[in-house]
């Protein structure tokens, strides 16, 4: 194995190889063993006793929950002041290239263990090249709502996720399926109010609280300002608590109790989005969290296995709120790297975004075509997204590197 080699000192020379480090890049379509392999070197690491030498970074923090690692932002600890600090976009895309360019080995993996359909792994390996034909989107047509026969009221589909382009979509899916979720077990939908501060002193301005509270959550460092509640609804925590336990941003749970200030419920209307019964929280304290993958070995007294409490934070910004989001939605960008039993999808696209990634990126997670359907209509010439120009030469460029990998390895 190349890693192993390398630690070990049992390593071919490198021409060029910035004094001897491995720069390795492992290319590969989704489903083919990526997150795996992570997990093998990772247990290696250990067994060898060098896991302090390790890091794990993802752009996102699911992806860094599915690895056990943690998100570049994160790992970065950037401590400017919030209206300074850079998007986690453009932290990446700073040092990124600069990274890529020194790579000097490549493997790519090619054998798919994710994708059981053969007639949908020739759709999707067509989909990354913008080479899908019209049968190809005949195919998926007939996994649109109402052209097939499932259900979203249904079973397993109504607790499927939903993948979707947009914040702002996700976001209006969540309200919805929280408070569909509480007519269904008969309970008045709770929402937890944030507290936002200015200097140090809650807001007092009357119509600047309400402002405050419908911002996107993506510019209040992910603490939303009204939190929908129901007993057993999926959650991701948005921040890292305790990265050690793997309380991490990114990792998924199940909500199951509030704890709160009785005397801060009210039922004064904060959005005309939620029921007219809707009772606000304007003072939680914890919420009680199952999180199945949680590294906490033993049970917190008086609580079951797993259940954590999750208390409320306080950003630069001044705002107090729990570090949750609802789950029944998430992007296409943070499903990346996961391994779907059942998805809702939207293929319909913005008419700025043009990145075959987009498309790919939600078709990829799941094992069968049958396990997913699309939520509506969408157009042919989504499928037809091809690479970038600067896409293709950077392929390429693996290519060339992957050959000269195998040379170099060739025993």
């Amino acid at each position: 194995m190349i890693i192993t080699s390398h630690l070990d000192g049992d390593k071919p020379s490198h021409a060029g190889d910035n004094n001897g480090q491995l720069i390795m890049c492992i290319p590969g379509c989704g489903g083919t063993g990526k997150s795996q392999l992570i997990r093998t070197v990772t247990e290696y690491f250990l067994v060898t006793n060098r896991i302090q030498k390790m890091r794990k970074l993802a752009p996102t923090g699911i992806a860094a929950a599915e690895i056990g690692g943690m998100t570049i932002h994160s790992f970065l600890e950037n401590k400017k002041k919030f209206n300074k600090l850079p998007s986690e976009k453009e932290i990446q895309q700073r040092v990124a290239r600069s990274l890529i360019l020194q790579m000097n080995c490549v493997v790519k993996l090619t054998q798919q263990m994710r994708t059981e359909d053969l007639r949908y792994l020739q759709l999707l390996e067509r989909l990354r090249e913008g080479q899908c034909n019209f049968e190809d989107y005949e195919l998926l047509l007939t996994r649109v709502v109402g052209e097939s026969s499932v259900s979203l009221r249904e079973p397993p589909w109504n607790q499927a996720p939903m993948l979707v382009f947009r914040n702002e979509i996700g976001t209006q899916l969540n309200h919805r399926s929280a408070i569909h979720n509480a007519v269904e077990v008969g309970t008045n939908l709770m929402v937890c109010v944030a507290q936002d501060f200015c200097k140090g002193k809650p807001v007092e301005e009357p119509a600047l609280p309400k402002k405050l509270l419908q911002l996107s959550d993506s510019k209040t460092e992910h603490l939303q300002g009204l939190l929908p509640l129901v007993p057993g609804m999926p959650v991701i925590i948005t921040q890292n608590i305790a990265i050690e336990l793997g309380l991490i941003n990114g990792m998924n749970g199940i909500f199951r109790q509030l704890v709160y200030d009785l005397d801060s419920v009210s039922t004064d209307s904060l959005s005309k989005t939620f029921p007219v019964n809707t009772q606000y929280v304007h003072k939680p304290i914890y919420a009680l969290i199952k999180i199945s993958k949680s590294k906490i070995e033993w049970n917190l007294e008086k609580l079951q296995p797993k259940l954590i409490p999750i208390s409320i934070m306080e950003q630069t910004f001044q705002r107090r709120a729990l570090p949750l989001v609802s789950a029944y939605s998430i992007t296409t960008h943070k499903s990346q790297g996961q391994t779907l039993n059942k998805v809702v999808i939207d293929l319909k696209l913005s008419k700025d975004t043009d990145d075959i990634a987009t498309i790919y990126a939600p078709l990829s997670r799941v094992k069968r075509l049958s396990d997913l359907i699309i939520w509506r209509h969408f157009d042919y010439k989504v499928l037809q997204i091809k690479p970038s120009k600067s896409q293709v030469a950077e392929i390429q460029r693996l290519d060339k590197l992957y050959m000269e990998t195998q040379k170099r390895f060739s025993e």
